[in-house]
């Protein structure tokens, strides 16, 4: 490889970990702990409150040189996606902590079935295995 390739090469990766470090600092900004465990809340009555959130986050990046001479250059782009929600406060009171979810409850016929879902599935199963027993036993005495 001569040497205007290497230097060509050096500087399109370089143009790439610039890339990828400038995505990971904004994912870094945003996924600092203090967006997962907040700041607490101080209330007028000696209540502490503690936001506790969910943090999902995609990131993709990508690049490389086109073009025939060194001076074509580099090219590159990246993405990042980021969801936070609430999950839940920490209240301190009198030196007692308690664990106050931020989900509501089920309202629709519908939501009690997806919630029961996983539930159901494992019932299922545990049932269907009893029955096989049953039968591998019974074939078995015969």
């Amino acid at each position: 490889m001569s040497d205007e390739k290497k230097a060509d090469a050096g500087k399109n990766k370089n143009n790439l970990d610039t890339l990828m470090r400038s995505m990971l600092d904004r994912v870094r900004e945003m996924a600092d702990v203090n967006t997962i465990v907040g700041q607490p809340i101080e209330t007028a009555d000696g209540v502490t409150l503690i936001p506790v959130s969910k943090l999902n986050f995609g990131l993709t990046s990508g690049g490389g040189s086109y073009g025939k001479t060194a001076k074509d250059g580099f090219a590159g782009g990246g993405a990042a996606s980021v969801k936070i929600e609430p999950v839940a406060f920490l209240i301190v009171r009198d030196g007692m902590t308690r664990l106050l979810p931020v989900a509501a409850a089920p309202v629709s016929t519908v939501d009690r079935i997806v919630d029961m879902a996983p539930d159901l599935i494992t019932k299922a199963e545990n049932f269907l295995m009893d029955k096989k027993r049953e039968k591998t036993e019974e074939n078995r005495e015969e």
